[in-house]
């Protein structure tokens, strides 16, 4: 039986250990009161944010610029996806490739998953558009009209006069006019720079659906970065949650050293420090743009933007200590100073996605530019023709994977013989199929078997293009008798 000492000592456990974990129950953009609290994060300045920006400057240039790039006067890429198009690296992709899409799909989910298993949430921080865009571009926006998070929480709680009004006005129409730059440059990837020049110079009534696209873009955009923000990182991205499934305590993400930080003390000018070193400046959390408090452990909210790290890593300069109280680490070492370890379900997420990789790029290095099938129609025997000559009806289906029209010819390479098309000239347009029916005509004497092996040359103009092997039925040659 418990005493009541025992029982005492126990509730007070349970009751530390709940206010320890009030955090998981309520979201840090969420008052008490339930209303939304506006997040105003300190600018964070240090290494990681340096390389940050520079590989936001590098996706934007992309972003910006390949719309631009073509390849023998096409985009190097294209997602026109009303129209079922795609085009990558000046490749073009259409409805008959779906299951190379279906591949690249499972592939990319498998890379998720295995990249979130070792690294955690890395991707949202420093790939994810949401992020590079708040982060990087609309952030700095208010940095440079509102000021940092002090001012700019001043400002927010300050009554309107006519220099708030200024300030804010002036903020909202850059944020109008990026998300207009920023909706059109998406809206390129979709129709392709060309197309967009005709949506903008065109009278309306020509391009409806392409001006609503336009401003449907725009309107979202603005939307997203004047009032929704962080939220779509907390509230709509389901790859925060992804973590609560395939994280473990070896994941490395971004940690807080409790081992070496706690107890949490001020420091103390010419007192001997007792305490950790962690002295409870919360910069950390001043310049966390979801609102959280790192030292809590992981959290749905953290995108791994390395803000606290740059934060603490400056602070840990000037009191002369160690950096590293908050980086990339794994619980584990944290706490037993493991180091890394390859776990069997990292490895068996490395092993599955090496073989989908390998699948994926099999099926793009075999990928030919004209798939053409010859088979000689079912259900139908061989025919006499006249000169001692026997025919074979054979159906054709031709696709054209290219972007130009492709004028075919067919030739019989052995044995020798005669093919003659039943119909057109075989030109088959771009991303469509042709089918159509040709004859094959061999002497009899040439036929020595009731199944004769056949090989028929493909030719695009000149260059020839595939090469078919498939089998003409004929009569066999009966042996004369010895007089």
């Amino acid at each position: 039986m418990k005493t009541e000492e025992g029982t005492e000592t126990a509730a007070k456990t349970d009751s530390t250990t709940s206010q320890a974990e009030e955090f998981r129950d309520s979201l840090g953009i969420v008052s008490k009161e339930g209303k939304r609290k506006w997040i105003f994060p300190k600018q964070p300045n240090g290494r990681f944010y340096q390389w940050r920006s520079v590989l936001s400057l590098v996706l934007l240039a992309v972003l910006f610029g390949a719309p631009f790039i073509k390849i023998e006067g096409h985009p190097l890429f294209l997602f026109d996806i009303p129209h079922r198009k795609f085009i990558l690296f000046g490749q073009i992709f259409g409805p008959h490739d779906f299951f190379l899409f279906g591949l690249m799909l499972i592939t990319t989910v498998v890379f998720i998953i295995l990249f979130t298993v070792v690294f955690g949430r890395l991707f949202c921080g420093w790939v994810c558009p949401q992020t590079v865009f708040m982060e990087m571009v609309f952030r700095r926006i208010d940095y440079w009209i509102e000021g940092d998070h002090k001012k700019q929480l001043q400002l927010n709680d300050s009554p309107w006069t006519g220099g708030k009004v200024l300030r804010k006005g002036t903020k909202y129409v850059i944020y109008f006019v990026l998300s207009f730059l920023v909706g059109n440059m998406l809206l390129t990837w979709i129709v392709g720079v060309d197309d967009l020049w005709k949506i903008m110079t065109d009278p309306p009534s020509q391009h409806f659906g392409g001006l609503t696209a336009m401003l449907g873009f725009t309107g979202l955009f603005y939307w997203i970065f004047s009032w929704f923000r962080e939220q779509a990182c907390i509230l709509v991205c389901p790859y925060g949650r992804l973590q609560g499934v395939l994280l473990d305590k070896n994941s490395i993400v971004i940690a807080y050293d409790q081992v070496r930080g706690e107890p949490r003390g001020k420091l103390q000018r010419g007192e001997e420090r007792t305490n950790g070193d962690c002295i409870a400046c919360n910069l950390c959390v001043d310049v966390c743009p979801t609102g959280i408090d790192i030292r809590n452990g992981t959290q749905l909210e953290c995108v791994n933007c390395t803000a606290c790290i740059d934060a603490c890593d400056e602070v840990m300069d000037k009191i002369k200590k160690p950096r590293g109280l908050i980086r990339y680490d794994s619980a584990n070492n944290i706490l037993n100073r493991t180091g890394f370890r390859w776990t069997p379900r990292i490895f068996g997420y490395t092993s599955v996605l090496t073989v989908l990789i390998l699948v994926v790029v099999y099926f793009i290095a075999t990928r030919t530019e004209l798939d053409v099938t010859i088979l000689r129609t079912p259900g139908m025997f061989y025919q006499e023709m006249p000169n001692d000559r026997i025919s074979n009806v054979y159906d054709l289906k031709v696709l054209n994977k290219t972007f130009n029209a492709a004028p075919l010819t067919l030739k019989l390479q052995e044995p020798t013989g005669e093919i003659q098309l039943v119909g057109e000239a075989l030109t088959v347009q771009s991303q469509a199929t042709l089918e159509g029916k040709l004859m094959v005509l061999l002497k009899r004497d040439d036929i020595r078997m009731m199944s004769t092996a056949i090989t028929i040359g493909v030719f695009n103009k000149d260059k020839q293009v595939d090469v078919i092997k498939t089998s003409f039925l004929g009569p066999v040659k009966r042996k004369q008798k010895e007089m």
